[in-house]
């Protein structure tokens, strides 16, 4: 080997894991806020969301509930739903104030779910815990990022609606059968859940065409 070869720069290591902070931080987040959970008195139950105490006013449970969760499988599959999905839109959104607008977008997400569920059941006194409906509303965006290579599909494109389909097919069947890891028998939301999804498949259009816009243009462009 020549000295000239001893001395080339080693090609830099691909890293095993590289997913943006935000996912993961919202993913790591969510076993320290249930293992603070299970240790206050009401186990959390005070902070849920109910629907019929919405509709007298009360409208702190459409944030702090998703800060809940029902057991440690449904943290896992929210936090592993988090990272995944959160990844792809973590970063489309990573200039500028995309990092506010990327947490702005899940907790958008999962307001809206909570506030969709309401709507269907206006009566139910049931408490709804859990991150899935900002989880979904991350599932949407993503589907309308992937396979797009960094640009947002449009709506109507054959793969989003295949994709679409398959998520709110797959979320029916599991809401009405109750398969979810961690259900234990109780009520799956399913109706959160698309309402986050259908939240973020068409916040996404505006809000990633626009980063898409500013990611273009030319350096010092204003």
């Amino acid at each position: 080997m020549s000295q000239s070869d001893a001395r080339s720069p080693r090609p830099p290591r691909e890293k095993i894991f590289n997913a943006p902070f935000l996912p993961v931080l919202i993913a790591a987040s969510m076993p320290v806020l249930f293992y603070l959970q299970e240790r206050l008195p009401d186990q959390g139950l005070s902070m849920a969301f109910v629907p019929a105490q919405m509709w007298r006013g009360e409208w702190q449970g459409l944030f702090t509930s998703m800060l809940l969760h029902g057991n440690w499988p449904h943290v896992a599959m929210n936090a592993v739903g988090a990272l995944a999905f959160g990844a792809p839109v973590a970063r489309l959104m990573e200039r500028g104030p995309g990092p506010l607008v990327f947490i702005l977008f899940y907790i958008a997400a999962g307001v809206i779910a909570a506030f969709g569920y309401g709507l269907v059941h206006p009566h139910s006194m049931g408490p709804l815990v859990g991150a899935s409906g900002a989880v979904f509303g991350l599932i949407g965006a993503a589907t309308r990022l992937m396979g797009g290579q960094g640009r947002v599909l449009p709506l109507f494109h054959p793969m989003v609606l295949k994709a679409a389909a398959g998520w709110m097919a797959a979320n029916l069947v599991v809401g009405l059968i109750g398969l979810a890891p961690g259900a234990d028998g109780a009520r799956i939301a399913w109706e959160a859940h698309a309402f986050g999804f259908i939240f973020g498949i068409l916040a996404i259009g505006p809000i990633g065409g626009w980063f898409v816009r500013r990611r273009d243009l030319p350096v010092g462009a204003v």
